[in-house]
C-alpha cells in the first residue's frame, strides 16, 4: 500500500462518500473508484461498504485506518524533516565534551544554539580526551569540547575557549587553616587522585612537574576516569585532588573546594573546542560560534 492509496483511504473514510472524497482529492471520481478497486482486490477484502448514500468502513478497513493514518504521519513527518535539513533547518549534531565543560561553556552555547535551531537534534556524550579525540576523527561526534593539547588525525578547526585555574578538591573533614587555603606541601602529602596518564598527557606531566619543582614529592595514588569519580574517590579519603576553579559547581557530600595559596607554578585546565574542517557550513560551525570564553578566563 502506497502513500497515495492510503490517502485515498483517509479521504473516503472521512468524507463517507467517494464522489466528496474525490473532490477533496482533487481527483476525478471514476480515478478514485478504480484506485480503490485495485487496492482491494491486492488485499483481498472489501474496505468499504458502498451504497447510494455513501461509502462507510468495514470491519477489514476499521481494522486497518489506524494504522494508516500513523503511518501517514511517519511518512509526512519524515518527508518534512528531508525538507527541512536539505534547506539547512533541520538535522543532528553530536558533541563530545568533558567534565569541564559542563559548568558554564555547553548550557549557554546549547541554549544559544536551540534558539536558532529549534529542530536541530542535538547527541550529547560525556567522554574523555582520548575518547574524543578517536571518535573525532572516525567521525562518531561533529565537535569536541576537550583538553589541549592534543593531536587528531584529521583536518580540524580549533576555537580556545580559555583557561581555569587549579583548585584543590579535599576531604569535606579536613581543618584548613584560616585563610581557607591549603598547600601544595598537603596536596602532595595526601597524594593525588587524578585522571589517567592516558587521558591527559600532557597537563598531568606539566602539574606533577609543577608540584616536585616546589620541593614536594607527590605521586598520584589513584586513577580515575571521570570528574565525578575522582571526587568519590576523594570523599572515601585515598587522596586529595586539583581540579578546574569551575569545578566547585560540582557539589559532593564529602568533599570541599579550597585555593592553592602557593600554586602560581600550577598549570591551568585550558578548555578548547575541535571539529572537523568542511568545504560547505556545518552545524558543528553553527555551534562553534556560539560558544563563549570561560568566565575565569
Amino acid at each position: 500500500m502506497d502513500t497515495r492509496q492510503m490517502r485515498c483511504i483517509l479521504a473516503i473514510s472521512e468524507a463517507g462518500s467517494l464522489t466528496r472524497a474525490a473532490e477533496q482529492l482533487g481527483i476525478a471520481q471514476p480515478a478514485l473508484t478504480q484506485t480503490l478497486n485495485r487496492l482491494e482486490r491486492e488485499i483481498g477484502t472489501p474496505l468499504f461498504t458502498r451504497t447510494r448514500r455513501g461509502a462507510t468502513l468495514t470491519e477489514a478497513g476499521l481494522a486497518v485506518v489506524d494504522d494508516v493514518r500513523a503511518s501517514l504521519a511517519h511518512s509526512d513527518a519524515a518527508a518534512e524533516r528531508a525538507r527541512a535539513i536539505a534547506a539547512g533547518r533541520a538535522g543532528r549534531l553530536t558533541v563530545g565534551f568533558v567534565t569541564h565543560a559542563i559548568y558554564e561553556v555547553l548550557p549557554r552555547a546549547l541554549r544559544l544554539l536551540r534558539a536558532e535551531h529549534p529542530r536541530l537534534e542535538v547527541v550529547l556524550r560525556e567522554m574523555s580526551n582520548a575518547e574524543q579525540v578517536d571518535a573525532l576523527a572516525g567521525g562518531r561526534i561533529d565537535i569536541a569540547l576537550l583538553h589541549p593539547p592534543v593531536s587528531v588525525d584529521a583536518r580540524v578547526n580549533e576555537l580556545h575557549l580559555g583557561e581555569d585555574p587549579m583548585i584543590a578538591a579535599l576531604p569535606a573533614n579536613f581543618e584548613v587553616a584560616e585563610d581557607g587555603c591549603v598547600s601544595l606541601a598537603e596536596v602532595a602529602e595526601h597524594g593525588l587522585v587524578w585522571f589517567p596518564e592516558q587521558q591527559i598527557p600532557a597537563l598531568r606531566s606539566q602539574m606533577l612537574g609543577a608540584i616536585r619543582r616546589a620541593g614536594h614529592p607527590v605521586q598520584v595514588v589513584q586513577d580515575a576516569n571521570r570528574t565525578l569519580t575522582v571526587l568519590a574517590c576523594v570523599a572515601a579519603g585515598l587522596g586529595w585532588s586539583l581540579l578546574p576553579r569551575s569545578a566547585r559547581a560540582l557539589r559532593h557530600e564529602g568533599v570541599r573546594y579550597a585555593e592553592v595559596r602557593d600554586g602560581e607554578g600550577l598549570p591551568a585546565f585550558e578548555l578548547s573546542a575541535m571539529w572537523l574542517a568542511r568545504s560547505r557550513p556545518t552545524f558543528a560551525d553553527a555551534f562553534a560560534q556560539k560558544l563563549g570564553p570561560l568566565q575565569s578566563s
